[in-house]
Parts: structure tokens; sequence; C-alpha cells
């Protein structure tokens, strides 16, 4: 550290040591790479406040430039001003250097960034030539192979810019990216967000819909989408993900891309496998680049500008936005250099919380004094754009709805926040979307904090106004405006009523699912849950289980009716009454609705329901006696609770980063968990203790085992970092790592005897590895039985997502994209396939311990029971309200959980599920209307003949018979059957008894029915002959 700074450091030692408190100070610290965790540990330490404080300054008088300038600006960050006016002379001097160079733009080049979305440059722009040239270095690195280039820095650094220079190279494009750029503003996203982006990528790679005329469902189907896309379409293309906040979100892009990212956390592509390359931002420009864009903003000469223009660079710590929304401001005002300056030093502006994102310091400075510096008759109209979101485009018709504006007057008004850099601007087509940089979101929200309700009910009251005369069009430029975000406007004005009226109603849910889907409806119906069940918590679950249940259906075309849909609920539920009313206003004008009138024998399947986590559930699973259930999910926190209440046992913030899997331990003593954060734990399963942590992987962690036997206790690790790893739980250190998979390792299970271990990768393998010797004792490649699809070998993409071991462990069930297969262990050889018949993945499958029963996790929020010695398909469970991710069966198979992104866990008992699941009807049916009695006769796949009461579901058992098919008198005195064999039986219902049986026809009768007297029987057969069998001699013509 600089002698100066050391002494003012010390000359003001007292006055720190008394006022500060170190705790959000050191977080500043941390966050700039100054001070460590175990030197903040060793502060925290200390018994008082002061010695904290002591602790704090003595720890940077050891350190160099960067932490007293880190520590200043900590300092000014928590408002201790005059501290830091103390420690202000003292500033050391860090050198930086600049150089400038110019790139020229071929008319290929502005074409390819036009049709990409690649924003152009800012109105006022400096190169940064340096930063621009590391870039397109790692873009040539990359050499056409799939694989990451990283652009990271704080905000407001130019992160955006940057990427987009760095495309604006001919000779890049030509090179490395013939298949031109496709720019994508991601931002803080939660699943269905990112689901509505990828649906827009895929919609703008596959404009001539040749590939599918449907939306992708769900982000598994969406990622598959967009590799065919990328790989087929637009080979050798450069994807530009934009502001990524979270590691997840890149696993959707994963498939073999080559992708250009900026982001504020170089860590987020920990995540994803494939080269990667970083290029670091620095926070600020240098002087000379702060000076540059000064002077092209007052076009001055760098050498003729004001001794102020220096002082606002070192003000503003040369933070590229900062500088551009002075520069701004002086352009229309150029004699006002040492009025901002003065703003900039010395005005108090409110301090911007703890929770925020952002280090903002200058930047809200000079966004206060940019607002301020409006016209007094624009002023509030800024003030209004408060309500608007995060990385939203905002068409001018939502504006003059808000403003009751010609859309020229609402132009020039956003045109002078344009001018301001207090906006920016896209043209669409004829029309502009305009949105807010997510700083300036921040800051008008926290100076606006105690209007934002007011500010959101005005939106709604004028929307209410305006489309009281004027009906919401798809057609319209606004329309996906208010479907995307009405709600959200309605439930940040706390309008309780309004919000409830509109998501139970089953007009907007029909035009919102057309339009973009069920997904983020859903997602609404969650993130709102607070307030709608404020009116009634039953609507709320009833709309929301209608949602989950049928929006596999209301997000496909042809779009179903959903009224018609409505009418299937039970009639305690609100769909049913709201479709009721509506069904019977359109049978006035021709419509034709059918209603199912004995809906009350729906049965709800699960046996308990607990929702212990506050995000998504990845992993629940049961201890060995059955009495637990751990869980663990996006929240970073390990639940345990009792199996048979729900009872809370312990809660545990277990990790760092997202838990992705837990397991007990044989014995029932142990919990073992593993996250994203690449770390192993082990925890003590009664009192919640730490007891031990394993961090040799390099990657996130996707699965923890451990072994059957607890007298030999061995817990098996799988991660992205392709390796396998066996530890002894009496050791610090791994037992054997295990090589062979070249991709991530997803999932991995010990044999019931413990000799052997099955992983499955994202190879498209499954491996088998000998526990002892910890070698490969065989690999099957699953991927092969996906060959005969149209695809080719080296573009598919097959992850073996789950393996299960039978009972016996002679056999070991897989489960990859939408199959299931059976294996054998001794031969490998292929015994069972299941075709979910579904589009998307199998997330999940476990077998049951005692049987043949497999249970599956589907996408579409089902879960499913197949027999795998049958391969046929047992039951259906529906009651989760969005993605499975896993099952699992209790240790005597009595019960099995769910556990799901709705945050839920539900316990299903197996015999219940499968009981009213067993029987299934088939195709062969007659029926009955008398008077206000409904009669079916029906054959199970038993071969049974059932007589059904439609109204109360009675059930009687005729009998049994290979039965073709079958018909009822018209006043139920007679049923009539025929068989394979070509014989026709008639049976009396009065007594049970068949009265006549005769073999008419040479082959299986197809058709049998009653004349209106019931006096002629009339049949039809493959034989090609029709026969009449008349009276009950059953005389036969043909």
């Amino acid at each position: 550290m600089d002698a100066k700074a050391r002494n003012c450091l010390l000359q003001h030692r007292e006055a720190l040591e008394r006022d500060i408190k170190t705790s959000y100070i050191m977080d500043h610290m941390i966050s700039n790479g100054v001070l460590t965790v175990s030197e903040e540990e060793k502060v925290k330490n200390e018994p008082t406040q002061r010695q904290r404080a002591a602790m704090l300054i003595k720890t940077v008088l050891e350190k160099d430039n960067y932490s007293y300038i880190s520590f200043y600006n900590a300092l000014l960050h928590e408002g201790y001003k005059d501290l830091a006016d103390l420690l202000r002379g003292g500033i050391p001097v860090i050198s930086s250097s600049s150089g400038k160079d110019s790139v020229g733009i071929t008319s290929y080049v502005r074409t390819v960034l036009c049709e990409g979305g690649v924003p152009q440059r800012p109105v006022v722009f400096v190169t940064r030539r340096k930063l621009v040239n590391a870039i397109q270095q790692k873009l040539f690195k990359l050499r056409g192979e799939p694989g990451w280039v990283t652009i990271y820095g704080m905000a407001g650094c130019g992160k955006s810019v940057l990427a987009a220079e760095a495309v604006r190279d001919h000779s890049v494009l030509e090179v490395c990216f013939p298949g031109g750029v496709h720019w994508v503003s991601v931002g803080k996203q939660d699943k269905s967000g990112l689901l509505m982006k990828l649906q827009n990528l895929c919609t703008r790679l596959d404009q001539d819909e040749n590939f599918s005329q449907r939306l992708p469902l769900n982000i598994e189907e969406a990622k598959d989408r967009l590799r065919i896309l990328m790989l087929r379409k637009h080979p050798r293309s450069l994807l530009i993900l934009d502001d990524v906040w979270d590691p997840w979100v890149l696993k959707a892009f994963d498939n073999q891309c080559q992708i250009l990212l900026t982001t504020r956390d170089k860590s987020v592509t920990d995540s994803v496998m494939g080269p990667k390359y970083v290029v670091p931002v620095e926070s600020g420009l240098g002087k000379e680049k702060g000076l540059e864009i000064l002077s092209l903003f007052v076009n001055m000469k760098k050498a003729d500008l004001p001794e102020q223009a220096h002082s606002i660079i070192k003000e503003c710590k040369g933070s590229p936005l900062v500088v551009s929304l002075i520069g701004a401001l002086l352009r229309d005002f150029p004699n006002r250099w040492e009025y901002y300056l003065r703003q900039l030093q010395n005005k108090q502006f409110k301090k911007i919380r703890k929770s925020s994102f952002y280090d903002y310091e200058a930047l809200d400075e000079a966004m206060s004094v940019s607002v301020e510096m409006l016209r007094e008759d624009i002023k509030d109209y800024y003030t209004d754009l408060s309500i608007l979101q995060k990385d939203v485009k905002v068409p001018t018709k939502v504006l003059c709805i808000l403003w009751d504006m010609e859309t020229e007057e609402v132009e020039d008004i956003l045109q002078e926040f344009v001018n301001k850099s207090l906006l920016f601007c896209d043209r669409n087509g004829k029309s502009f979307l305009y949105y807010l940089h997510d700083l300036q979101v921040d800051f008008l929200t926290e100076k606006n904090h105690s209007q934002l309700q007011d500010l959101h009910k005005k939106l709604i009251t004028q929307f209410q106004r305006h489309f009281r005369l004027h009906c919401l069009s798809p057609d319209q430029e606004d329309c996906m405006y208010w479907y995307n975000f009405l709600a959200y406007h309605m439930a940040s004005a706390k309008m309780h009523k309004e919000l409830c009226a509109l998501m139970f109603s089953l007009d907007w849910i029909k035009a919102k699912t057309e339009l973009v889907g069920p997904a983020h409806l859903i997602h609404e119906f969650v993130e709102y849950r607070h307030m709608l069940d404020e009116k009634d918590g039953t609507v709320c679950e009833n709309f929301q289980e209608f949602l989950s249940l049928n929006g596999h259906l209301l997000g496909r075309q042809p779009f179903p009716n959903i009224v018609q849909l409505g009418l299937c609920e039970l009639e305690t539920s609100e769909v049913y009454q709201q479709a009721k009313l509506k069904a019977k206003q359109e049978v006035d004008n021709g419509m034709l609705y059918v209603e199912w009138i004995n809906k009350e024998n729906i049965k709800n399947l699960s046996r308990l329901v607990v929702r212990p986590h506050t995000d998504a559930v990845y992993h629940a699973c049961f201890s060995e006696d059955g009495q637990r259930i751990a869980s663990c999910g996006a929240d970073k926190n390990l639940q345990v609770f009792k199996a048979e209440t729900g009872e809370k046992l312990l809660e545990i913030k277990a990790h760092e980063d997202e838990v992705l899997c837990c397991a007990f331990s044989a014995d029932d003593r142990f919990i073992a968990t593993c996250s994203v954060d690449k770390k192993v734990k082990i925890w003590n399963s009664m009192s919640g203790e730490l007891v031990h942590t394993y961090d040799e992987h390099s990657e996130q962690v996707n699965c923890c085992r451990f072994t059957h036997n607890s007298n030999h206790l061995l817990l098996a690790t799988g991660s992205n970092d392709c390796f396998l790893k066996l530890w002894a739980l009496n050791q610090k250190e791994c037992r054997n790592t295990m090589f062979g998979h070249t991709n991530s390792v997803v999932h991995c299970r010990f044999s019931p005897d413990d000799k052997l271990l099955a992983s499955c990768s994202a190879d498209g393998t499954l491996k088998l590895w000998d526990v002892k010797s910890a070698n490969e004792s065989k690999s099957i490649n699953v991927k092969q039985f996906f060959l005969n699809s149209e695809e080719p070998q080296e573009d598919m993409e097959v992850i073996v997502k789950c393996c299960s071991w039978s009972a016996d462990g002679a056999k070991i069930m897989v489960a990859a994209k939408n199959k299931v297969f059976l294996f054998d262990i001794h031969t490998s050889g292929l015994l069972a396939e299941i075709h979910t018949g579904h589009h998307s993945t199998v997330q999940y499958c476990d077998f049951s311990p005692h049987n043949h029963l497999a249970v599956v996790a589907l996408p579409q929020y089902c879960v499913e029971l197949w027999n795998m010695d049958s391969c046929l398909k047992v039951a259906d469970c529906r009651g989760h309200l969005s993605w499975v991710h896993c099952v699992m069966f209790s240790p005597d198979g009595s019960s099995f959980l769910t556990s799901s992104d709705d945050q839920t866990i539900r316990l299903w008992e197996t015999k219940k599920v499968c009981k009213n699941s067993a029987i299934a009807l088939k195709q062969e049916i007659d029926v009955v209307f008398q008077e206000n009695e409904v009669m079916v006769l029906a054959v199970d796949d038993i071969k049974r003949l059932q007589l059904i009461n439609g109204n109360t579901g009675q059930i009687d058992y005729l009998t049994e018979a290979q039965v073709s098919c079958c018909c009822l008198s018209p006043h139920l005195q007679y049923l009539a059957f025929g068989g394979e064999d070509g014989a026709i039986r008639i049976l009396e219902l009065l007594n049970n008894r068949i009265f006549q049986s005769r073999t008419g026809h040479k082959n299986t009768v197809r058709h049998i029915q009653f004349t209106a007297d019931a006096k002629t029987l009339i049949s039809s057969s493959d034989d090609s002959a029709i026969q009449c069998h008349e009276d009950e001699r059953l005389q036969t013509s043909e």
C-alpha cells in the first residue's frame, strides 16, 4: 500500500474504529476480491463492534492499494460518507492503459447482425480494441467446434456492447460463423420465463416452420428443438446469450452449439460441458476512454475538455453507463460541468438497499441528476416507468393507454428520455419497443417505492377504461404485453378482486393459453397464490389443478374447447360452475356440449401431500425403515420429515447452491447430499450435524448413493466432470475415482448385493463397475436403440437419465429420452422396451423392491406405473401441478413418493393406485338411455361382460366369454354378444341366463344390434355375411 494511503488510514483509525459496522463493508470487500472468507471470520470472532472494526482496519493495512480503494468504496456505499471523505485524500492512483482503433462495417456484416437481432452501436461509441480483440481471439479458438466464450464483469461495464462489437467484423463472421449470429437477451429468469425465451428463439430460427408447426411445451423439448435447428438449419452459427444470471439456464443451451455469453458471474459455465474461454472486463473505462466519450458527447477535442471532465471520470469510477448518462446531459447543457460535478460530489442520495443485485455507487447519483434535469412537464411520465420490468420491451400502445395520448405524443415524450440515455428503444417493424436498463429499473423502483402500488393501479384503471370500448385482439401490437403482464400489474397494485376475476376466468385462460401456452399461467398461479388464496383457496386450487392436468392439451393445436374441458371437472369445482354457465349460454347459439355425469367416482389417489420446500423439489427418498423421508431442491435446503404424517423433523441449510440429490445410509444414521456447488456432504440424520464435506469433484455433483450393506458402508457420487467417485466414511479423501464416461454422470445405483455399481451418463451409455476393484465391468450403448430415427447418429444426443435394479439383481431398468429399457445383467441383452408415448424425456424411474412394477416420472406432470413383465401400463397418477423430478418406492414397496417443481412431495399407496386402474374396459360397448337411466354394457380386459349403471356407478358382472362385440335390447330385457368363434349368444338380464346360443358365422362377429322392437337381432362378421335372427327361435336369413 502507498505510504500516503497508509498514513491516511492510520491518521483516521480511531474515528473509523468508533463508528463503522463491519458486516456489510466486508461483503463489499469480499465481492471485490480483496478480502478472504477466512479473514472475514477472523474479524467476526472479535467480541465487540469496536474490536471488529479494529481488526478489519488492521487487515486492510496489511494489504495493497486495491484494498484501500475497496474499503473506501464500501464506506461510501454503506452511507459512511463523512468517514469516506476523511480517506479521500489518501486514495492511491492506479494506472490504466488505453488504445484507439476503428472497425469498418460491410453490408454483409450489417445484414447478418440485423437478421440475428444484434443491437446496434450506441449513438456515442468508443472502441475498446484490446478487449474486442481478446473476445475475437477466443471466438477463433472455437474453430467451428462447440464451446463457450464468456464475457464477464460488473453491471454497467459494457459487456453487451463488447459482445456486439466482437461480431461486428467481416472476417469473424465469414471464417468462424458463416451460418450467422443469433442474439438472445436472457436476464434473470424462472423456468416459465426461460421457456418463453426458448420458444421465441425456436420461432426465429424456424420461420418457415419446416421442422415443427407448434411451440415446444417444456424446456427439455425446447432444448431438443433448438439443437436440431442449430445443427441442421443454422450450422456453424453463433448463439449470443446476453446477461446470463444462473448456471441452470445454460443447461437449456448446452447442446453442441457455439455460444458467446455475457454475465456478471464467470462461474455460470461450470454447469455445462465443452471448451470454455473467458474474457474479463474491467469495471470501468480508463481515464482516456472516459474523456473520449465525454468529448464525443459535447463535440470537443479531448485536450480542450475542462478540468471538471477529469474529476467527473474519477468520481464515477469510469463506469461506461454513468459516463454516457452525464455526457448526454452535457450535450444539452454544455456549460454545466461544475454543476454536474458538484451534484456527484455533494448530493446525499438514498442508499441502495442491501438486497439489491448491483453495486450502484456513482450510477445512482448520475441517475438522480439525469432525472432531475428533465423538463418539469415530463418528469411524472418518467416516474410512471417505475412499473416496467427488467428485460421487457414495451410497445408504444401500452404507454398510449397509460397516458391516454395519441401515439405521436407518446413517442415525442419517450424520445426525450432516449436522448438523455434514460430509456432505450428498438424498432419492431413500423412500431417502437421501449425498455429500461435493469440498473435504471432498480433505481426507479427504489426511488419511487412508496408510489409503486398507485402507479400499477393507474395502469390497470386505464387498461379497464380503454378495453371497455375495445376488445383485446391478438393482432394488436400491445396484445402480448397485456397477456404476459396484466396479472403482474394487478398483483403489484394489490387489486385482489380484479386479479381473482382475471385468473379465475375461463375466457382469460383460453385466450392466454392459445397465445403463449399454459406454462406462464401455471407460474402465475404459483407466484400470486398468496393473493388468490385470500378470496378462496379452494377456487385457486381448482383452477391451478385444471391447468396442470389439462395443460398438455391447452398448449396444442387444434386448440380444444375449454368449456368442454371445464365440464369434465367435478361439480363442486369453480371451473365446472363457470363452464356450465357458458355452455348454457352457447347452447342457445347452436353449440353442442356433453356432460360427464358420473364424475363423483374420481378419487384422489395420493395418500399424503407435503410442501416442505420454497422452490422446486429435485429429489426425495425413504429411510431404510420407511419411517422418514429426506428431500432436497432448489432452495438449497435438506428437509427430513415423517413418512406417515409429514411432520417436519429436520431443516438444514445444506449447500451454497441447489441441492440435486440426497440419500439415506443403510443403517439410517447418515444422509448424503450433493450440489451444484461441487460439494458432497454427510449429515447425521437425527441431529442434522455435519459429519463430512468432500470437495474433490471439479463440477456440479448430480447423484449420490450408499451401499445396501451397513457393515461395509460406501458412498458413490457422479458429476458433470465425467467421474464417479467412491467414498468410505472413515476416510477424508475418496477411495476410488472411476474413469470411462465421456460426458456428465447423471445417476448411479448399487446392485442389491453391492458388488456392482451402475452409472448413467449424457454420453448415451450405461456402465457397470466392479465395486471391489473400481474397474469397468461392462458398458451398454443405450444410444444405439435410437438409431432408427431420422436423426443422424453424430447429431443425436441421448442422455441416459436414470437406472434401477430388479430385486434379484439380474436385470436393470434404464430410462433415456421417451423410452424405458430392461436389460439382462449377464448377457447385456435387451429384455423389454417401453415407449411411453410422450414427446419429452422420461425424468426418473424406479423398480419396486418386491415385484415387477416400475414407476416412471414424465414431464407432463404425470407419473405412471408399468408392469415390466407384460410391458403394460398399470396406472396413471395425476395430481402434481408442475414437472415431476423424482419417483421412489418405499423399502417394502407398499407406497411410492413423487417430488415436483410445484414444491410438493406426494405419497401414493401402490395397491390403491393399482386397484383403481387394474381393470381396463375394451372398445366394445353399448349404451341404452331409458327415461332418466343410463345403462352401459362393456367388456373388460379379463373377458367379463359388465353391466354398469351410468348414474350410480354400480357394476354387475354377467358372464365370461371371448367377446368381440355386444349390445343391449332397447328395454333392457336382453343382451347379446358375438365371439371370435362366430357364435352369437343371447342372455336374459332378469335371471342372468343364456337362453340362446348359436354358431351363426364362420368367422369373428364384428357387430351385433337389436331392432327397436327387440324381436330381431342383426349381426355382421369377417366372413362377409350379415345375418338376421328373428324371435326367440332365431330364424336366420343371410
